[in-house]
């Protein structure tokens, strides 16, 4: 496929959690608009390099855990010395598919802590790597990825929910921070996605997914591929002006 207006010629990405699913679309739809990839997963990237490769850009996938420092330093060290620059971020790694919904109560500490630890922790140590480099340039975009249910306050899924809610504070606090670097940081919250992840797990079938279809203005499911034109609008020139900000891509469930 052809590359589609590129808006992203000339720049370097790193998508987390892009070995399929979601985070492999952002990545692939980054290629498409002429970025050259980093694709990072605790999972094989092979495949969804191997998609980037037929699309006649560049990629490379490295193996990172968000939660490991060291980890995180290699993936922006091995990233700018392959490509001799960083210019978007998007923090996509997240603990979710497979999580099944249950009471508040019955949410182990070790189970909140490993999400806050991948979900809120994991943007952190991403930024805090990825800065130096976009200090350096002065520019640089940071997306990260929260979700629709900070805004609608969804249940049964509350150390999820609230670890979204950090990622949007994070966003907004860091934002301020870096703007004197000429560094955006924005957010996407997207809503119930029907992703492979999310497809495997049965917790997610039947009344799950009907009820939130029924709250969408635009009352279909959604897919990878619906959320992937805010990714790439906040990771172009486009929204040099944009900053702080949380856009909410859920078909017109919540409306903030």
């Amino acid at each position: 496929m052809p590359l589609a207006q590129g808006k992203l010629e000339g720049r370097t990405a790193i998508v987390t959690g892009a070995a399929q699913g979601i985070g492999a679309e952002y990545a692939l739809a980054l290629a498409r608009e002429g970025a050259r990839l980093c694709v990072s997963d605790i999972a094989d990237t092979g495949r969804t390099c191997e998609r980037i490769a037929e699309l006649n850009a560049e990629a490379i996938g490295i193996r990172c855990d968000v939660t490991d420092v060291g980890s995180v330093e290699k993936l922006v060290a091995e990233t700018e010395k392959a490509f001799g620059s960083l210019d978007i971020l998007v923090n996509n790694a997240a603990i979710f598919a497979g999580l099944r919904g249950q009471s508040f109560s019955d949410i182990s500490t070790q189970d909140w802590d490993a999400v806050f630890a991948v979900n809120a922790r994991g943007v952190f140590e991403c930024c805090k790597a990825a800065v130096p480099i976009m200090r350096r340039r002065k520019r640089g975009k940071i997306v990260n990825v929260a979700s629709a249910t900070v805004f609608k306050g969804s249940p049964m899924l509350l150390h999820y929910v609230a670890s979204k809610g950090a990622v949007v504070a994070i966003t907004r606090a860091l934002a301020r921070e870096l703007g004197p670097d000429g560094i955006c940081v924005n957010c996407i919250a997207p809503g119930f996605t029907l992703s492979e992840g999310v497809e495997a797990n049965s917790f997610y079938d039947g009344s799950f997914k009907s009820s939130n279809v029924a709250t969408r203005a635009l009352s279909r499911d959604a897919v990878p591929q619906d959320l992937v034109g805010p990714v790439v609008f906040l990771s172009s020139d486009e929204s040099n002006f944009m900053t702080g900000q949380t856009v909410v891509v859920d078909g017109g469930s919540v409306m903030h």
